[in-house]
């Protein structure tokens, strides 16, 4: 797989060292770089020293808390900031918005919500960037700014969910995954559909794929993962 654009980089602040260790995890599984830092003050000194295109930063932690970090930050930038934070009080939220923050994801939360979240902040940002944020594997095509995809050149008629799972599949080529997991990414952890949801749109996307349906393997007894034809 190619993928044609400058990968973005995050910044997790969080004092915990096991909350930073699964946040990194899901971000790189996602094709984030990521850098870390344990309190706000060590933060202050990584976003001078690195490009950094968006922090991910706990509310509650030593020397130097998130708000306080939001504060001095938003000074001398305008990199955008997501808050990451067990306190999901109203006033919080208003607090953490108030003070330049982008979102406030409560936590536990679930690593689509999180990827997604990520996503709409780093759209609505850097969407003046000419260089839209392109996905290539064999034959297809695939523009993740615009929700289309072309196969040899030709657009697919695709449905909002066939272009999720056909989206998760060509960026994490090669990785498995399971019907459930597959639901909870791109139909959301509210959906009431069952797995056989998966099996429907699978089998229909690839019909309208052609012979490049074949990308997409059945894994016996978890799922279904997508392989490069060439």
């Amino acid at each position: 797989m190619r993928r044609i654009e400058l990968g973005y980089q995050l910044l997790v602040i969080d004092d915990e060292p096991q909350m930073r260790d699964l946040i990194r995890v899901i971000l790189e599984d996602a094709g984030y770089s990521v850098v870390e830092a344990s309190d706000g003050l060590q933060a202050l000194s990584m976003v001078k020293q690195h490009t950094i295109d968006l922090c991910i930063v706990d509310v509650m932690m030593p020397y130097m808390d998130g708000f306080t970090f939001a504060e001095e930050m938003k000074r001398t930038s305008s990199t955008p900031l997501i808050f990451l934070s067990a306190r999901g009080e109203e006033w919080d939220k208003v607090q953490g918005l108030k003070l330049g923050g982008d979102d406030y994801i409560v936590k536990p939360f679930l690593p689509g919500e999180l990827i997604a979240r990520i996503e709409a902040v780093l759209r609505r940002t850097y969407r003046h960037n000419p260089d839209p944020l392109v996905l290539q594997v064999g034959p297809l095509t695939i523009n993740e700014d615009s929700y289309t995809a072309q196969l040899n050149g030709k657009p697919l008629n695709l449905t909002l969910k066939e272009f999720g799972l056909l989206l998760l599949l060509v960026k994490h080529k090669g990785r498995a995954y399971s019907r459930e997991q597959l639901l909870e990414l791109v139909w959301g952890d509210d959906h009431q559909s069952s797995e056989r949801t998966i099996d429907t749109h699978i089998k229909t996307l690839r019909l309208k794929l052609g012979d490049a349906g074949k990308m997409i393997e059945t894994v016996w007894g978890i799922g279904y993962k997508l392989e490069d034809s060439e």
